[in-house]
C-alpha cells in the first residue's frame, strides 16, 4: 500500500532542457518532500544509455549525476522512492538505483492508493494501435538484446539512440494522434487483469481524468502530464491526494 504518494512521469530531463530540470529539481526538494512516497511512471529522462553513463562526461551525464544526486537526497529525508521504466529510459538499471536510492518496479504493478486498487504503469503497453512500436518495444525489453545492446561502447550507444530517437519523431508527424493514443480496449482488459478499479499512466501527454464503465463498476484513469518548461506553454504537474480525493495540479 502506497502511503500520501505524489506521482509524475514523463520529465524527459537532459541537458537541453535546463528550465525543466530546475523545476524538478525544485520539486523534489520541495512537493515531493512533502510526501510520504514519490512514484515515476517513467521517462524521468529523455534518453539513457546505460548506467555507466553515470561515470561519463557529456552534459546529460552531468543531468543524471545530478538528478541522481537529488533523488539520494529526497530518500535520505525519509521519503520512499518507486519507478516504473518508461519507453525513453528502460536501461536504468541497479546502478542508478543504488545512486538514486529508488525501488524499480515492473510494468504494470498493482498498489492500493487510498485503499483503492490501482494499476501503475508507463502506458506505452497499451498504445496497441501502433503496432510497429509494439515490435520495437517488445525488442527493447528484451534482456537479451538489452545485454547485447549494453555490450557496445558508450558512445556508440548514445548514437544509435539518437538514430532512434529521430526515426521516432518522423513517425509521429505521418501517425494519427488517436493510433498513440491507447486502446480503450487494451485497458479495460488490463484492469480486469488485475483486478484494478483505478488506473494511473503517463506516456501519452493527454493529462486527465477519465471514468468508465468496467463489468457494472465504474473504472477511473488517470493520466499524468509531461513536463516541460522550455517552451511555450509551459507544461508539467503531478497527482497527489487533496483533501481526500486524487487530483492533477
Amino acid at each position: 500500500m502506497l502511503r500520501d504518494p505524489v506521482f509524475i512521469s514523463d520529465l524527459h530531463l537532459c541537458a537541453q532542457r535546463p528550465r525543466t530540470l530546475a523545476r524538478a529539481l525544485a520539486f523534489f526538494d520541495g512537493t515531493a518532500a512533502g510526501h510520504a512516497e514519490l512514484v515515476i511512471l517513467g521517462d524521468l529522462f529523455e534518453y539513457w544509455p546505460g548506467d555507466d553513463s553515470l561515470d561519463a562526461q557529456t552534459p546529460d551525464d552531468d543531468v543524471a549525476r545530478t538528478v541522481a544526486a537529488a533523488l539520494r537526497r529526497l530518500a535520505d529525508r525519509g521519503v520512499a522512492i518507486s519507478l516504473i521504466h518508461g519507453n525513453r529510459d528502460v536501461l536504468l538499471g541497479p546502478r542508478f538505483a543504488e545512486a538514486s536510492g529508488v525501488r524499480l518496479l515492473p510494468d504494470p504493478v498493482v498498489e492500493q492508493v487510498g485503499g483503492v486498487p490501482t494499476l501503475l504503469s508507463h502506458g506505452d503497453a497499451y498504445c496497441t494501435r501502433d503496432t510497429a512500436y509494439q515490435q520495437f518495444r517488445l525488442q527493447a525489453r528484451d534482456p537479451r538484446f538489452q545485454a547485447a545492446f549494453l555490450a557496445r561502447p558508450l558512445a556508440e550507444r548514445r548514437a544509435l539512440i539518437g538514430q532512434a530517437r529521430a526515426q521516432s519523431e518522423q513517425e509521429k508527424q505521418r501517425l494519427a494522434a488517436e493510433i498513440m493514443d491507447v486502446t480503450p480496449e487494451a485497458i479495460a482488459q488490463a484492469m480486469r487483469d488485475a483486478g484494478a478499479t483505478q488506473m494511473i499512466h503517463g506516456h501519452t501527454h493527454l493529462p486527465g481524468r477519465h471514468a468508465f464503465p468496467l463489468d457494472g463498476r465504474e473504472a477511473v484513469r488517470w493520466v499524468l502530464p509531461d513536463w516541460d518548461e522550455d517552451t511555450e506553454p509551459a507544461r508539467g504537474g503531478s497527482l497527489a491526494v487533496v483533501d481526500g480525493v486524487l487530483t492533477l495540479r
